[in-house]
């Protein structure tokens, strides 16, 4: 049985948010203490990453423990109202982001998801996470070093090119 009246949880249930939440907040400002620049809440993609860097395509989500089903399997039968309706929208919420992960991955981004309670306790971690994720993906996109071939020739072309030069313009007699 609910504890709480009819107004009072739809009260309760109108004040989550969806973005901007306290987790949000605290592993997004240790993200930027290393540096790290990202996109918050980006529309475009699946999920609406809570970060995310473009350009490495790496996607960010802050998921709380209670909607995302966190121990699960442990914790189906805590709901006292309701239950059907909990496991269904809980349940429900998990296929989403099994979905949402699916498609990230398939389009080549790579998905970093961190729970709430693990932000709470060391949100330096998580964002140590991100930041080698980060370096990791920097590393892979870095022009890679062009070889000796490519060097000789465009020695060659400036020889050929400053010969070409000196011949155009010969000393006078």
């Amino acid at each position: 049985m609910d504890t709480l009246t009819p107004q009072q949880r739809r009260k309760a249930m109108q004040a989550v948010k969806s973005k901007g939440t306290r987790i949000e907040k605290k592993l997004l400002a240790e993200m930027r203490k290393r540096g790290l620049r990202y996109r918050k809440n980006v529309k475009t993609l699946p999920g609406k990453p809570d970060a995310a860097f473009l350009t490495l395509k790496i996607a960010v989500f802050c998921d709380g423990d209670f909607w995302h089903g966190r121990n699960w399997h442990e914790r189906r039968h805590d709901h006292k109202s309701n239950q059907e309706f909990w496991r269904k929208k809980i349940e429900g919420n998990m296929e989403r982001d099994r979905r949402v992960n699916a498609a990230l991955q398939a389009a080549g981004w790579t998905v970093l998801r961190f729970w709430g309670s693990d932000i709470e306790k060391n949100a330096g971690a998580c964002a140590e996470k991100v930041a080698q994720t980060v370096a990791a993906k920097r590393k892979k996109i870095r022009p890679v070093h062009r070889g000796p071939s490519v060097a000789v020739e465009n020695a060659w072309l400036q020889t050929t090119a400053r010969e070409a030069f000196d011949d155009a313009f010969v000393e006078p007699c």
